[in-house]
């Protein structure tokens, strides 16, 4: 995409250039550029007074960036909050017409939805009513192309925006109504299509993932004669992490910091933590909790339960657990027991009841485990890794066939606006 593109002779310098057609070369036959405000008219979202509870919860539903995202690209007709005549009254919000077409340009942006009914927006979205000579889905398949430079013109610091000048600034290139018509019709038929493969692909990728867990649960429900039922606080030593305050007082970026261990590290990860992104001074460790290589740490907050084995050394805040294994346990099998149904729902129910979930130290000693001698052990990891390579290749195939259809999805929409569809 060309940021700031300057499209054909009637366009000016800072106009945006709305379509994948080059603006320096030939529009296809019968398609011409025009000024995306003398077709469509803009309105902007507005958000009534939250100090007057008397606005909320009415008859007209009011539209977040939330919303947007669960019904990018399709027809909106759900929100989470409405609101009612009277916040419309009291405030800049308008009251828009079904088929209009709404794009994020804060917080989120580039999320596309069309009204299926009437509603409000919040401030975040610019909104188009399509003339006769603009239909609404064709628009919004523009916006769907451009996401990307959609991006690239918005700019802020702490939050990114599109400011009004670049939406005015919009020009797009459309062939006659009754060719947008087709195109959409076209476009709806591929996308629908492609929507089902996506499904099916999908389900396959779950069922792969709770083969997996399903194996995993069977091993530790049905357990072996030779086996001792113990409570974690039985198996190993548990210690809570700790963390200096204010934590800002001592992250470093020096060479002798040493390793800060965040939930943040875990991101794409599901066994091993190799390197953190964040260090703290010397003095900041000493009022933290150190983990050597091979210990276990455990989340016991928000997403609570999820087992890491170390594989560097660094230090942990109370949003963890250390897990210190004596000899006999073998710490491969140990993760697979912890990262299992059997002991994460016993976590879940240990966890239940709080506003915010999260596990203590004393409950979680009390999951019970289910330790099997030290030879079986290795035959289960054994089993499991072998099971868990087989189920990798699965979800990496299915996964580049989702990959492979989101291609497909853009290079049929490439075509349709070059015309080539």
């Amino acid at each position: 995409m060309m940021s700031g593109r300057k499209a054909t002779t009637n366009l000016r310098k800072g106009d945006f250039a709305l379509s994948v057609c080059n603006p320096e070369s030939l529009s296809p036959i019968g398609w011409h550029w025009i000024e995306l405000n003398s077709i469509a008219t803009m309105a902007t979202g507005h958000t009534p007074s939250r100090r007057h509870p008397e606005y909320w919860g009415g008859e007209i539903k009011w539209i977040r960036a939330a919303d947007a995202r669960k019904c990018d690209g399709s027809i909106i007709n759900d929100t989470k909050e409405t609101i009612n005549q009277l916040g419309i009254d009291n405030s800049a919000a308008v009251v828009l017409p079904k088929n209009t077409v709404c794009l994020s340009r804060s917080a989120s942006i580039g999320y596309t939805v069309i009204l299926g009914e009437e509603m409000a927006t919040n401030q975040g979205f610019v909104n188009w009513i399509c003339g006769k000579e603009l239909e609404p889905k064709f628009l919004q398949y523009i916006f769907v192309l451009e996401n990307s430079f959609l991006k690239e013109i918005a700019y802020g610091t702490a939050h990114t925006t599109i400011y009004y000048p670049e939406v005015k600034a919009f020009y797009v290139c459309i062939p006659p109504i009754d060719e947008q018509k087709r195109i959409v019709a076209k476009l709806d038929e591929c996308f629908n299509a492609i929507d089902k493969a996506r499904a099916n692909v999908g389900k396959n990728l779950n069922n792969a993932k709770e083969l997996f867990q399903s194996q995993l649960n069977q091993i530790f429900s049905q357990k072996g004669d030779d086996w001792v039922e113990k409570k974690l606080g039985e198996v190993c030593i548990v210690e809570r992490g700790s963390s200096p305050r204010p934590i800002k007082d001592y992250l470093t970026e020096s060479e002798d910091g040493v390793n800060w261990i965040k939930i943040g590290d875990t991101k794409n990860v599901e066994k091993y933590i190799y390197a953190t992104k964040q260090k703290i001074t010397k003095e900041g460790a000493k009022r933290s909790r150190f983990v050597d290589v091979g210990d276990f740490i455990l989340t016991n907050s928000m997403t609570y339960g999820k087992p890491y084995i170390m594989k560097t050394k660094g230090y942990i805040h109370d949003g963890w657990f250390v897990l210190r294994l004596p000899d006999e346990i073998n710490s491969e099998f140990f993760w697979y027991l912890l990262a299992s149904p059997y002991t994460m729902e016993q976590f879940e129910y240990l966890a239940a009841g709080a506003i915010v979930k999260n596990i203590s130290g004393d409950l979680v000693k009390k999951a019970i485990l289910p330790i099997p001698p030290i030879g079986e052990q290795a035959t289960i990891v054994e089993k499991m890794d072998t099971l868990s390579s087989q189920t990798q290749t699965l979800k990496s195939n299915y996964q580049q066939e989702l990959d492979a259809l989101d291609e497909l999805k853009k290079s049929i929409l490439q075509k349709a606006f070059n015309g080539e569809l």
